[in-house]
């Protein structure tokens, strides 16, 4: 720990003086210093007029509800003009019917394509998936990449009422609590963007929304009660790395059989680190956009012999594999395709067999996006006498 001097920044001769002095002004000295050094950690409630928020919904006003001052969303979001969060407290109001409702808060908001993002899901009261955590890379949310434990938990919600909400957030970890201060409901243990500065809103999605009684205090480092699990190593055989291509229209790979060197000739290519778990969130790199909303994501597997290698994967939201140019592989995973309850959330649920030949094998995953996250994870079962690259 800092000794007080070097907290206070005070120099010798400053701590001479204080030598001189008699202890009660002393004290009183320096709880005035440590009023001064601790003043960024006091609570700036925000509120509800025009001079502080920026609201982008058509529907979007402020309105007396349930005897408070709030903010009405219902497709759109309002930022904190002034705001500047990295970590620290967000606390707020928020009540909803039961209807089916998407509404949250952003914070680290460096624009409007790129921050993170909690929301509730008011009509999945007290199921797995009554909220969420995403974050949002280039305009893409990416709840179907990120869900389950840490992303999201099961509250009880109430109705027409006001709920309190707070966040906990410190570098690349936070906590929220829904109702119950006293214990935290979901403990965020790996936040996707880089811990970076930015403004803080509240946003909402489907149907009328209310927030009341927004505050944050910005912290150098909040304190956490949650305890948060050690993040799991990945399996040997993950593919960590891929070399992504620059985004161009699936349609020009319908019937498409065979890959020719006129398609893949004059792409870009960026090289992307999975996550820790082996997920590649594609849009870390780009944004989709009308008639390019597919990107080859591409390995090199070296084998020592011809060799058949199990390759377990999962995307978001369609797929087309090819071995050596030949398609081997086609697959929709779109929300609501498999069946009316089918979410499209990423796994390792698809499997294929590999027919690798002797020296290297060219693998290329061809990935659309249609919207809920647009991502690739993949490994490879047995490693041996291969090698990736």
């Amino acid at each position: 720990m800092k000794s007080l001097k070097s907290r206070l920044g005070l120099k010798e001769k400053n701590m001479i003086i204080l030598k001189n002095i008699s202890v009660p002004i002393a004290i009183v000295f320096l709880s005035l210093l440590s009023l001064q050094v601790n003043a960024t950690e006091i609570a700036k409630t925000i509120p509800f007029d025009l001079e502080q928020w920026e609201i982008n919904d058509k529907d979007g006003k402020f309105i007396d509800y349930l005897g408070q001052k709030s903010l009405l969303l219902k497709t759109g979001n309002a930022i904190i003009k002034d705001s500047n969060f990295t970590s620290g407290i967000i606390e707020y109001d928020i009540a909803f019917s039961s209807e089916r409702t998407y509404a949250g808060v952003m914070w680290r908001w460096q624009n409007s394509e790129n921050y993170e993002k909690f929301f509730m899901r008011a009509h999945q009261s007290g199921q797995p998936d009554a909220n969420q955590y995403t974050p949002v890379f280039n305009g893409l949310d990416g709840w179907q990449l990120y869900y389950g434990e840490g992303y999201g938990a099961p509250v009880d919600y109430v109705y027409n009422e006001w709920m309190h909400v707070k966040l906990v957030v410190f570098d690349g970890k936070a906590e929220v609590y829904i109702r119950d201060m006293n214990k935290p409901a979901l403990l965020i243990n790996d936040l996707k963007r880089a811990t970076k500065s930015g403004k803080l809103g509240l946003i909402a999605n489907s149907n009328p929304t209310y927030f009341s009684n927004f505050s944050y205090t910005e912290m150098s480092k909040p304190s956490f009660k949650g305890v948060f699990k050690t993040q799991k190593e990945p399996a040997i055989g993950t593919i960590m790395s891929w070399s992504v291509s620059d985004a161009f229209d699936e349609k020009s790979l319908e019937n498409k059989l065979t890959l020719t060197e006129e398609d893949k000739n004059g792409r870009s290519w960026t090289s992307l680190a999975s996550e820790t778990n082996g997920l590649a969130n594609l849009a870390k790199i780009q944004a989709t956009e009308k008639a390019k909303d597919t990107i080859f994501a591409r390995i090199t597997i070296n084998s020592d012999k011809d060799q058949t290698k199990l390759f377990r994967f999962g995307f978001s939201d369609k797929a087309k594999v090819y071995l050596n140019n030949q398609l081997i592989y086609g697959g929709n995973n779109i929300y609501g395709t498999r069946d009316y309850r089918f979410l499209g959330t990423i796994g390792l649920f698809d499997e294929l067999y590999l027919p690798l030949k002797k020296g290297d094998n060219e693998l290329y995953v061809a990935v659309s996006e249609i919207f809920g996250g647009w991502g690739l994870i993949a490994e490879l079962a047995n490693i041996e006498g291969i090698s990736i690259k």
